[in-house]
């Protein structure tokens, strides 16, 4: 099964080698016909501590690293 990938912007960098990524997604309510936005956080591994709060990043999943960590940042978005 390929991996999933999601784009979502860092909320916390706090944790080494840990990035917190909030990621949004959008639909459409079925009775009452309008755009409801829902997001969940994520917690991904960043090996090199590259990446910073408010950055645009995807999300890959992988394995689990540790309790929390079952993704991995792939890169940032539009770099």
């Amino acid at each position: 099964m390929p991996r999933r990938v999601m784009t979502g912007t860092i909320v916390s960098d706090k944790g080494d080698k840990t990035v917190v990524v909030q990621v949004e997604r959008t639909y459409l309510h079925p009775l009452l016909k309008k755009t409801v936005r829902r997001s969940a956080k994520f917690h991904a591994h960043d090996e090199a501590n590259a990446y910073k709060a408010g950055e645009k990043v995807n999300i890959q999943e992988c394995p689990p690293k540790s309790k929390l960590k079952r993704w991995e940042v792939v890169g940032r978005v539009g770099a």
